[in-house]
């Protein structure tokens, strides 16, 4: 597994779990993984192992030398192997400082890693038959191994690359291509150059053998114009190699009956009255009334526009102020991102006493805010997978979700005829849809407890472990193993 991020070491988003906990279940399979990633500073050395000697990475423009550390998974025995390189990793931030704006410098920062990782499989004697490689910042891996290492110790290995969001596709400007390779044939800079400049995931999506995206839905909407990030039609011609496999979840983390977080209240599908007393934490760490009838609404996001940010709580536009003007509720938000959604947030907070913010990430928050809230927004512009609607549903949460990618493969709608389903669905997104569908599910609420409790119920025992998705891409691993028959 090459990673930009790997949970718990450092985690920005979904990409962080999934590598871990997809690690994890396959070393459960008898897999022989293994991850390699950056040691950005926020990562303590000194509970890592040194690994002798300095390791030296030849760079089209010189050599480079890095230190390499070695972890685990905690309460796995997966190895974690860090790329240590003071100038380039030893800042804060792990894309930048910002979520606005990435460091001048990621094109030389996330090439090294994509170089440094044949470089470690050297230097640890261990040739894999198969790298995984994660978005961008590793999506180099498969065009040095297919142009440059293909035939050495790693004829006979192939790559895979996962797609956990083609709308970040490593931009950078045309002349960082000399951080690529040296002496560039045309044959290079056509992989390589996209719109004048140097797109990484684009030769990744050339270059690797195998594509994945997180859910079957994703793999089919990227190789539309909507939402192929002017990359569908690559995507059209690679069809035949893209798979969709739908993320698991971290059940060892994020379950009601075990997670430590909101101990001592845990609670199971069969036993739910804790769950009241969560919710009764969560609205005292607010501040809100501590009232049981009174549903919460519950987001921990990104404050981006494809979080469906925009349509929320854009200043004049968004439904944030009148859903909290206009219903009985109570609505606890948990994110960072764009400064304007920061900031419209906060004034938001100052006219309507029954929103509340926590600008920024904390673990015990958003554990409480899953399993003390009744419902969950999550209205995504596109949504690759998702986590948190799967973690909503099994901490009896109702997810409202829009009708895209993973959360269209995860959450059934409800229905008022039979009383099935296990969540809200919403299929355009506007201000106004985003504010009936809240409405909805709020007449459901108030109207309808039994039908509220059975979609709760039914929620909570879905499974979304990754068991199966596992064995899904162990499947394709042997895949791409058994190809070395063909050449």
């Amino acid at each position: 597994m090459v990673t930009s991020e790997a949970a718990p070491f450092v985690k920005t988003g979904g990409l962080a779990d999934m590598v871990s906990a997809l690690s994890s279940s396959l070393k459960e399979h008898d897999i022989d993984v293994r991850i390699i990633m950056p040691r950005y500073y926020r990562i303590n050395k000194d509970k890592l192992e040194k690994l002798p000697p300095a390791l030296n990475v030849p760079m089209p423009y010189g050599d480079e030398w890095a230190a390499v550390f070695k972890g685990e998974l905690p309460d796995s025995d997966v190895p974690v192997y860090f790329l240590d390189h003071e100038e380039l990793y030893g800042r804060d931030g792990v894309y930048g400082y910002t979520p606005d704006e990435g460091f001048h410098d990621n094109a030389r920062r996330y090439s090294f890693l994509c170089r440094a990782v044949f470089q470690i499989c050297r230097m640890i004697e261990w040739i894999p038959n198969v790298i995984h490689c994660h978005d961008w910042a590793s999506a180099l891996v498969p065009y040095i191994l297919r142009k440059e290492e293909y035939l050495g110790e790693f004829s006979g290995t192939f790559s895979m690359l996962t797609i956990h969001n083609l709308g970040y596709q490593g931009i950078f400007p045309i002349n960082d291509a000399y951080l690529v390779k040296k002496n560039l044939s045309a044959m290079d800079f056509s992989d390589l150059e996209f719109d004048y400049a140097l797109n990484f995931l684009k030769t990744g999506i050339i270059c690797s053998d195998i594509i994945t995206t997180v859910s079957p839905t994703y793999a089919e909407e990227i190789q539309t114009h909507q939402y192929g990030e002017r990359l569908d039609y690559l995507l059209r011609f690679r069809r035949n190699d893209i798979y969709g496999i739908l993320n698991g979840a971290d059940y060892t983390n994020w379950n009601p009956e075990t997670d430590t977080l909101i101990s001592p209240n845990n609670f199971s599908a069969s036993k739910t009255a804790n769950k009241k007393k969560v919710k009764k934490s969560l609205q005292k760490e607010f501040g809100l009334p501590q009232d049981a009838n009174i549903p919460v609404f519950g987001m921990v996001t990104r404050l981006v526009s494809q979080k469906g940010l925009i349509e929320l709580c854009y200043p004049g536009t968004g439904s944030l102020y009148n859903i909290c003007k206009d219903f009985n509720l109570q609505f606890i938000i948990l994110g960072s991102g764009n400064k304007w959604c920061e900031e419209e947030l906060r004034k938001l907070t100052e006219h309507l006493p029954n929103l509340k913010i926590w600008i920024g990430y904390n673990e015990r928050i958003a554990h409480i805010i899953e399993a003390g809230s009744d419902f969950f927004l999550m209205p995504s512009r596109y949504e690759p997978c998702g986590l948190n609607q799967i973690y909503s549903m099994r901490y009896g949460t109702i997810p409202i979700v829009r009708n895209t990618g993973g959360l269209a493969d995860s959450v059934e709608n409800y229905n008022e005829t039979t009383g099935k389903g296990t969540g809200f669905v919403l299929n355009d997104l506007t201000p106004l849809s985003v504010y009936n569908t809240v409405g909805w599910a709020l007449s459901v609420w108030y109207n309808k407890k039994k039908d509220i409790n059975s979609i709760k119920k039914r929620a909570m025992r879905k499974d979304f472990s990754w068991t199966k998705s596992a064995d899904e891409y162990i499947k394709l691993y042997n895949k791409l193993y058994n190809r070395r028959d063909v050449f």
